[in-house]
């Protein structure tokens, strides 16, 4: 196989979903931490890499891709010794490839609604609306819980990563509650008993939560 770099900051649940199959897969890689506040994800080499200065963003050797869901979905067709991750069967694939659309359509926009204006306009006030939208996703996700262990089905797939990712962080918004939420309650629980959860995904959440704590926020 060639040399993979993955190029992206901790902070980012997106980096930290392709973090987690990396992982998950056992694939040697090296991880470069891109400087956003510096501009390093502005200069022409990033930029040949990547137009949309984003990350994360791979470098399959010299092959670039970016977009989480996208690389997750190539490193286990390409390099998955088989393919539970991200199923060949196309209506098992058809499901995961609707809960990556949840989280990109649903999820990411309803926590980025919350998250944005708190990081990139200094506001430190959150409407309670934006709560309550984030306690629509939790009942979502719970209904897709409902007879299965993880989000598309009995087996661990890379949905479960991108979701999780984000979902690690919410909780300073929104705890899960596990008598309203019982499904989505277990199935955070089954995750973090990966074993390379907690290094991965776990530890570096407190940094992103750390962060956000420091906007004084109140919910109103």
């Amino acid at each position: 196989m060639g040399k993979l770099t993955l190029y992206g900051i901790d902070l980012s649940p997106p980096v930290r979903s392709v973090l987690l199959t990396l992982n998950a897969l056992g694939l040697p890689f090296e991880y470069k931490v891109v400087n956003l506040l510096g501009g390093d994800h502005l200069k022409p080499e990033f930029l040949k890499m990547n137009p949309l200065h984003t990350v994360p963003t791979l470098d399959d050797d010299g092959f670039y891709l970016y977009d989480s869901h996208a690389i997750n979905a190539y490193l286990v067709a390409k390099y998955g010794k088989e393919d539970s991750l991200y199923p060949k069967d196309l209506q098992q694939r058809a499901i995961v490839d609707q809960r990556l659309h949840y989280d990109s359509s649903v999820i990411g926009s309803t926590v980025r609604a919350i998250t944005y204006p708190l990081i990139r306009e200094n506001q430190t006030e959150i409407p309670q609306a934006k709560i309550d939208a984030l306690s629509g996703v939790y009942e979502s996700l719970n209904t897709f819980l409902k007879s299965t262990d993880y989000l598309a089905g009995n087996n661990l797939t890379i949905a479960d990563f991108s979701a999780i990712a984000i979902l690690s962080g919410t909780s300073i918004f929104l705890e899960v509650d596990a008598t309203k939420f019982p499904n989505l309650a277990g199935w955070v629980q089954r995750i973090k008993k990966l074993p390379y959860y907690e290094e991965v995904n776990g530890s570096k959440v407190s940094q992103f939560t750390n962060f956000i704590k420091s906007k004084n926020f109140k919910i109103v």
